[in-house]
């Protein structure tokens, strides 16, 4: 999708986040559990820890609602993104790719802002859980469930 990008790692991989910014995964660990119908990231394993991949669940012919962590597709098409202008040419496929370069290191002051105040709001995901499901039962709101996991967030 993105062809001759390149960039500076300036940072330890996972080391040296924003003060206000605290994932509660890694993209590895979001991999493996099942995000964007699997369908994300085969095309750029390259760019990327190979370890990142080896127990991730992807599906290079097309999204599939297995796939995803609660069964459930969430989310709308890149093309929805784009339209609304949330789509930014350093990373053409939205959040979790920035979140990926990000963790391994890229640096790019006025972008990382701008994505993690977005990631900031999804907050209020995790309140709506809170307010209207019981703890521990993962049926209640799957779609938003795994939309959130697809922004580093984990509500048990």
């Amino acid at each position: 999708m993105q062809h001759g990008y390149r960039y500076e790692r300036v940072c330890e991989e996972g080391k040296n986040f924003s003060a206000d910014f605290e994932p509660q995964l890694t993209p590895k660990q979001i991999l493996e559990m099942g995000v964007f119908g699997g369908k994300y990231m085969t095309d750029c394993r390259n760019e990327f820890p190979s370890n990142w991949f080896e127990n991730a669940k992807l599906s290079p012919e097309g999204k599939r609602a297995d796939m995803n962590y609660y069964g459930v597709l969430a989310g709308k098409p890149l093309s929805y993104w784009r339209t609304k202008g949330w789509i930014y040419d350093n990373d053409p496929r939205g959040w979790f790719q920035w979140y990926c370069r990000y963790y391994s290191g890229r640096r790019i002051e006025v972008e990382d802002e701008r994505q993690i105040k977005r990631w900031k709001q999804m907050r209020r995901h995790v309140a709506q859980l809170r307010k209207n499901c019981e703890p521990g039962d993962f049926f209640c709101r799957p779609r938003q469930r795994q939309a959130l996991l697809q922004w580093a967030y984990f509500c048990d």
